[in-house]
């Protein structure tokens, strides 16, 4: 497990089980993409669209269990209980832990590639854990819905991290994941850091489409679309569309289904997180209803 150092222990007097751990962990945070697996549930679906993440780019790849516990928290007491009651619904740490090992050995054995990949483990304060384990990660791959652990990892990685995440979608993964990639464009700057983050994989991406949805009278999101792509010497079509009677993030969705899209881009939460759950719906919507990878930065 990923706990504190030695605090100046004899490195001699250090049990093994601690010297391996460390050494993993420092595989892990040196890795370019890291499959973030709070969720037993959604940790395979991570787990292979990171692999194919990280083969784009022929980057390496990592993976990471994060778990809120108890025991290792400080924290106010009603935090405390509320984690303890978790346990009733989700298992205990340990539980949680074991289940997603179990999913990691299963998709390992799959393919002798992936023999000497460890998981890294860290458990005690999720938000020092999310810190840890993705801190030097270009890419986070982690699901965004699930157990509380993936809700408050998405929320660490996204606003405090501020990390360029790939979110897996509902339904299952079928690969090509940079087949066709679309951009939802606004020429605002949560938009342009987005692209920028994600331009490793855009440079090698298959086929690249910025959408621009209800574009101002003089075209300024299609002339910035075509600016941005130059800046970054990247190939793609800038496409313009109406929303006409559907909301912003159903005109996107609409789009990239029939475009075929494999992966969606955007910039996400454009007014902050607690702003967003009174007023946001674009992202929300994309949250809930892509049927591909969704990749995002705030």
């Amino acid at each position: 497990m990923n706990t504190s150092p030695s605090h100046g222990r004899d490195p001699k007097t250090v049990p093994p089980a601690e010297i391996l751990a460390r050494q993993v962990h420092e595989l892990t945070v040196q890795a370019d993409v890291i499959a973030l697996l709070p969720d037993p549930a959604t940790a395979r679906i991570c787990l292979d669209i990171a692999e194919d993440a990280a083969r784009a780019i022929n980057g390496s790849m990592a993976a990471a269990h994060v778990g809120a516990d108890p025991e290792w928290m400080v924290a106010a007491p009603e935090e405390i209980d509320l984690q303890m009651l978790r346990d009733m619904n989700e298992g205990s740490p340990q539980q949680r832990l074991e289940r997603v090992i179990s999913v990691f050995e299963s998709w390992k054995v799959a393919d002798p590639d992936r023999s000497d990949l460890p998981l890294d483990d860290c458990r005690g304060d999720l938000g020092r854990c999310v810190t840890s384990e993705c801190h030097d990660s270009a890419l986070v791959v982690t699901p965004c819905y699930g157990n509380m652990d993936a809700r408050d990892a998405f929320h660490d990685l996204l606003f405090k991290e501020h990390k360029l995440v790939l979110v897996p979608p509902a339904g299952g993964y079928s690969g090509h994941l940079l087949q066709h990639v679309v951009i939802g464009w606004k020429p605002h700057n949560h938009a342009r850091v987005a692209v920028v983050a994600a331009r490793p994989w855009l440079a090698v991406a298959e086929h690249v489409t910025l959408l621009c949805v209800d574009d101002k009278p003089d075209g300024s999101y299609q002339f910035t679309a075509r600016e941005l792509l130059a800046q970054l010497g990247l190939n793609g079509d800038v496409v313009a569309i109406r929303s006409e009677s559907r909301s912003v993030g159903e005109a996107i969705i609409d789009f990239a289904g029939s475009a075929e899209a494999t992966c969606l881009l955007i910039g996400a939460f454009k007014h902050g997180y607690f702003l967003e759950l009174l007023i946001g719906r674009v992202t929300r919507h994309l949250l809930s209803h892509a049927t591909f990878p969704l990749m995002m930065k705030h």
